[in-house]
């Protein structure tokens, strides 16, 4: 294989792999060790009597390939430096026998006329001579992808073992066709089988847990097989026959050919200080666990916890306490009292309650779903801060005035053709953008004077239908219809939708006050006013005016709920709160900038969180113990001032991102909208050198299905499942499956667009 049949080639230079050692050393900071080519760089070392162009060839191919090269000039030197650098790869001249014999340096017996020494010396290939700099990149190339890698795996396959066998995890490790190949001392200690009674076994021989679902091994043995990675909680059964939960990892790994040859187990017992979540499963259902407090916390397993407990409980006994800390000094207590293991747990538990983000899942890794963690990535933090001076400045300018407003109409005013696209407005199959093409991109003004008007709004107010109706071309006036998506019909959107869940019946009967809904359709209104089309980590990253007078915390957010006060009593004309007592005015200010506020998403899973909690979970335990739950129970728990604030954020929240529970064409429309604001953020941050928050929507490879797919798997199902079990909505549920089922069809099908190609 070697390819070196005789030793009187005088044309060839002869290229020896030379052997080297690698060492593995784990120690703190220190760094990480390469056991395949690719970090550090290789070193050759090129000898050669003088200085030509086939030299020269190699020492430019050596440097196109970043490896460190030295050259010398007699066999002295050569064996001196390698002595002393033990090179990867040597390429010797065997071109000019008068100034040193390439074979006599190598070979440790002269005398032998077979080939054997050289092979045993590290000759392992020939090359012709040939100068040009690509020829001579080509052939290093081959020689490190070739036998250099192959040797430097097969070097650190003791270092693998030596880990592997220290490993505090239980490792298995079977060939594809599952028989056992090789079990660690962990995987003996925790299951207490020896090696001797497992090694050449298949996996069926080994016995099975009954607490294991009766389809979870196909289940397992269906997704490996494909060649992909499952994680997940599976009962193994030890040797004295107990069960035990692990959280289990299984790779396939892929040899030659793309094919598997092994398959790796690593098993970690549920009770593990590094217990991962097994919601942070490859291997899942499209509903996300997003209820669900996740942390990746760990705290030691020595003794020093229990120490802990009694000075913990010190710190945290304080003269006003607030319910958390109740909490923890509860478990402080208990902890004291508890075995190891429920002390550990509890030490967990503990890490997870003192942090801040609470209600924040952990989102995976990057290559898990680039098109999720973009979306949520953009949507749910601040930006990145840029450090050079170039700055993006959104300015503030004062509200806009519209032109109109000398001669406001009422609502007997409404032309004919814009009262026909509003005559099923309490339908939630209502199509706004049909009054958006007959109002001229106006929704907004004509859609809000019929529903406030149905709402009886003018009255709770006590304002004239004119002042309102001056508000409503106010607020639609400081939105930008330029916009694709954030503009007055998105804001006509949310209140129609706000509208409709305030006629379900356990919405509207049983729990809001008439102030409560006016408070709700007047945020709607104005949630989004004054958008301009970027999000906020945009602003912060391109340091706006907006980001900087916000502190870059809910800058949006807050600007809307700002600026509609500043619209609203600037002028007397469209002042709707002049007429209202002071202490009413107050309480329906207050309601409507905690619903504007709530719609800024980095606190979206903490308001959904607070929902299920203190609504939905309280109600489900009503309706358990007392068939429908007793009506008083009921009332409350709904008609307490906290709960009531809280299913007012989910009301406005489900309403605001409601679109992929329109029917399948509004949807569509608003899919394109959306992702044509998210383009053009991309194209300007390109322009601008600003950091890219969603790198994934750039227009030109961006898959719109998936990104929606993402969308109603991380933000929506959830939230709507609690929403609907709240106040009954079967018909946004079934379009919300419907949807999704269109963006996975075409995802399926690999389409990036909104629609399928004609037919």
């Amino acid at each position: 294989d070697c390819g070196v049949t005789s030793t009187s080639y005088a044309d060839d230079i002869l290229l020896v792999g030379c052997d080297v050692i690698g060492y593995l050393m784990v120690a703190p900071g220190s760094p990480r060790c390469c056991l395949t080519p690719g970090s550090p760089c290789l070193q050759v070392l090129l000898v050669f009597a003088k200085e030509d162009s086939q030299s020269n060839g190699f020492c430019s191919a050596c440097e196109k390939a970043g490896f460190r090269c030295s050259v010398v000039r007699s066999a002295e030197s050569a064996a001196e430096s390698f002595q002393e650098k033990h090179h990867d790869l040597v390429i010797m001249d065997h071109r000019h026998s008068r100034h040193f014999d390439a074979e006599a340096l190598c070979r440790p017996d002269r005398e032998e006329a077979s080939v054997m020494p050289l092979i045993n010396a590290g000759f392992n290939r020939r090359y012709v001579e040939n100068a040009n700099a690509m020829a001579c990149y080509n052939e290093l190339l081959q020689l490190e992808h070739g036998e250099l890698r192959a040797q430097f795996k097969l070097r650190a396959g003791n270092a693998i073992f030596t880990a592997l066998e220290q490993s505090q995890e239980a490792i298995e490790i079977t060939s594809e066709d599952q028989v056992i190949q090789y079990v660690n001392p962990a995987y003996e200690s925790i299951m207490g089988y020896q090696q001797g009674e497992l090694i050449g076994k298949e996996i069926i021989e080994v016995p099975k847990s009954e607490k294991n679902k009766p389809d979870l091994l196909e289940t397992i043995n269906s997704c490996i097989r494909k060649g992909k990675e499952w994680q997940g909680i599976y009962y193994a059964k030890k040797r004295n026959g107990d069960s035990i939960q692990q959280n289990v990892k299984i790779t396939p790994v892929i040899g030659q050919g793309g094919k598997i040859r092994h398959y790796v187990s690593i098993n970690r017992p549920l009770n593990d200080n590094n217990k991962v979540d097994i919601q942070s499963s490859k291997h899942k259902d499209r509903r996300k666990g997003s209820l669900d407090v996740r942390s990746t916390t760990s705290r030691g397993s020595d003794g020093s916890s229990q120490r802990r407990h009694s000075s913990m409980a010190r710190i945290h006994s304080m003269t006003i306490e607030a319910p958390i800390t109740k909490v923890i000094n509860i478990i402080n207590a208990a902890q004291e009292s508890s075995p190891m293991p429920v002390a550990e747990a509890l030490d967990r538990v503990l890490e997870i309650l003192r942090t801040t983000e609470l209600y924040s899942p952990a989102l995976g890794t990057k290559d898990e779903d680039p098109h999720t963690n973009d979306l949520v990535g953009g949507l749910m933090t601040d930006g990145l801060r840029r450090l050079s001076g170039n700055e993006y400045i959104f300015s503030t300018k004062p509200p806009h005035a519209p032109s109109h407003l000398a001669t406001p109409l009422t609502l007997n005013d409404i032309p004919p053709r814009i009262a026909v696209t509003m005559e099923n407005e309490d339908s939630w199959d209502f199509d706004i953008f049909s009054v958006e093409a007959a109002t001229m991109k106006r929704p907004l003004t004509f859609l809000g004077m019929q529903i406030f008007s149905r709402f009886r709004v003018c009255e709770f107010l006590n304002c004239p239908e004119a002042v309102l109706r001056s508000w409503l071309q106010g607020v639609e006036a400081n939105y930008h219809s330029s916009n694709s998506y954030h503009n007055s019909t998105h804001a006509a959107d949310v209140l129609h939708a706000t509208a409709y869940f305030l006629c379900k019946e356990r919405v509207k009967v049983t729990t809001l006050d008439p102030i409560d809904e006016v408070a709700a359709l007047i945020a709607a209104t104005v949630h989004d006013v004054d958008h301009p089309g970027r999000t906020n980590s945009f602003l912060c990253n391109a340091g706006s005016e907006l980001a900087i007078l916000y502190n870059d915390t809910a800058v949006l957010e807050s600007h809307h709920a700002a600026l509609a006060f500043q619209i609203t009593t600037r002028d007397d004309k469209c002042n709707i709160f002049k007429n209202m007592e002071r202490n009413e005015y107050r309480t329906l200010r207050q309601a409507i900038i905690d619903m504007v506020l709530a719609t800024e998403m980095t606190k979206h899973f903490e308001h959904v969180n607070k929902f299920v909690n203190s609504i939905n979970k309280p109600l489900a335990a009503l309706d358990e113990n007392g068939g429908n739950g007793d009506e008083e129970s009921v009332k409350g728990v709904l008609t307490t001032p906290e709960n009531r604030i809280l299913i007012k954020r989910m009301l406005i929240k489900c309403a605001d991102i409601s679109n992929p529970c329109r029917p399948q064409e509004l949807c569509i429309e608003w899919a394109g909208r959306i992702s044509e604001e998210y383009f053009a953020q991309t194209d300007e941050e390109k322009r601008q050198c600003l950091p890219v928050v969603m790198p994934v929507f750039d227009r030109n490879t961006c898959s719109i299905p998936k990104s929606q797919i993402s969308f109603i798997d991380y933000f929506i199902t959830d939230m709507f499942d609690a929403w609907d079990a709240f106040a009954d909505l079967p018909n946004l549920m079934q379009h919300l499956d419907n949807n999704f089922k269109y963006w996975k069809g075409m995802d399926d099908r690999k389409l990036h667009k909104l629609r399928p190609p004609p037919e």
